[in-house]
This record gives C-alpha cells, structure tokens and sequence, in this order.
C-alpha cells in the first residue's frame, strides 16, 4: 500500500498525458506522506512496520517485541524485513500495472527510473549518502519519541498513523530535496528491483550504482537513532491496574 501510492503520485506528477503532470515536488511529498497514512493503517497488525531503517532502529533502541507481540530475534527480524522489500516491490509492479499506458508514452527513461526509486539532484554519494543518514536519522528518532521513548512493547503499534505521515511530509520538504528523500531502503530497493525486471517501454538503466546509498543511508540512519534514543529519550513507564 506504501510503495503503490508513493510511486503512484510520482508517476502522475513524472509522466506524460497525466491529469497530475508537473504537480511539483511538493505535491509528491504529501502523497508519500499519505501512503504511509494509508500504510500504517493497513501494517497494524504487524506493528505498521514498513521500512527496515525503522525495524532496524528499534531493535537498536531494545525494543522486546514487534506487533501482536512478536519477540525481537534474529529470525522475526530477518522475516520482517523481508516482508517489507516483497511488500515494496509489489507496489511496485501494481503502480507500473496502473499506469502502463503512460509509461508507454514518457520519452525520457530517467522519468520512468524516477517513478520507481530516487537519484541525487547532484551526484556525489559520500554527500547524499550524508543527507539519507540524516533525514532518515530524523524518522526513526521522532518515531521512537511518538511512542514514548524506547519502545519494548510492541513497536510502532502505539502511533496513530498520521503523525508518523506529517513527519515524512515534513521531512520531504525540509530535506528531501538533495536525494528525494528514500528513508527507507526496502521503498527504493524494491521498486527498483521491478524496474529491472518489468518489460517497460524504453526504460534505460536501473541506475545500480547509485542504489547502495537510500539503502546503506537509512540503515545507518535508522540505528544510529535507537542509539540516541537511549540516552536522549526517557522511556515513560505507564502504570496499569490489575
């Protein structure tokens, strides 16, 4: 749900012949916003994880369970994870499904790539990697302090959806603008997975070179904020009655 309304609003703002065509950047962060509204929603059951930079982040932060009180261990983790990268590269394959015709008809291969995953608006990967460290950095840290410090119990199941979509549009405009802002690396891996394998019409390279940075960026983002959650965030107890 994420990955097929993110990629959605960029396909219609990106490609040719669409009622949304040049609807700006802005336009595209509120839609990514409110596919992670519309993600979280819908992820509850697993604790409305959708990006492994924040899965990863928690079990940093010494989160004991995931949703519906799955235990942290190397196995829930590796499955989650998982589940997260086929989750996004089947968004994928549907937005390509609902705007296949537009596809057809966009002349220039880097706006189709630009539906699917993100390149740099200047290319330098020790500095865009630097700008996916922070914004995501940014995510995961506030997504910790939503749920009142440290997470043990259950993860992301405590936030209401919305916060966590005004935090990623509020982001996107703050400091997507270098990068476009991946901040989670199974949102740009696995769409551009199905960009190499979908037979689009002229659809150019995959841009392989440039994919280890919105992955190895939001990791790296992800886990140094459940570090700082442990001294920065105080774990706020909530007593219950018997």
């Amino acid at each position: 749900m994420l990955v097929l309304l993110g990629t959605g609003v960029v396909a219609n703002v990106a490609l040719a012949k669409n009622k949304g065509f040049n609807g700006g950047f802005l336009m595209v962060n509120i839609g990514w916003g409110l596919a992670v509204f519309c993600g979280v929603i819908v992820a509850y059951n697993s604790g409305a994880h959708l990006n492994p930079a924040v899965t990863l982040g928690l079990v940093a932060s010494g989160a004991k369970e995931f949703g519906s009180g799955v235990p942290v261990n190397f196995i829930s983790i590796v499955v989650y994870i998982a589940a997260e990268l086929i989750g996004a590269i089947i968004g994928a394959v549907f937005c390509w499904l609902a705007y296949k015709q537009h596809f057809d008809e966009e002349p220039d291969p880097a706006n189709k790539l630009g539906v699917f995953s993100t390149g740099p608006a200047i290319r330098s990967y020790a500095w865009n990697f630097i700008t996916e460290v922070i914004g995501t950095f940014v995510l995961v840290f506030v997504v910790i302090g939503f749920g009142g410090g440290r997470q043990g119990d259950g993860g992301l199941a405590a936030l209401g959806a919305l916060p966590v979509a005004l935090l990623v549009i509020v982001i996107g405009t703050s400091l997507g603008g270098p990068t476009g802002y991946a901040i989670n690396p199974a949102r740009d891996l696995g769409p551009r997975i199905a960009h190499a394998f979908l037979p689009i019409k002229g659809k150019g390279s995959s841009d392989w070179a440039y994919s280890w940075v919105p992955v190895a960026g939001p990791i790296v983002g992800g886990v140094l904020a459940g570090w700082a959650s442990l001294i920065l965030l105080p774990v706020i107890k909530v007593a219950t009655g018997a």
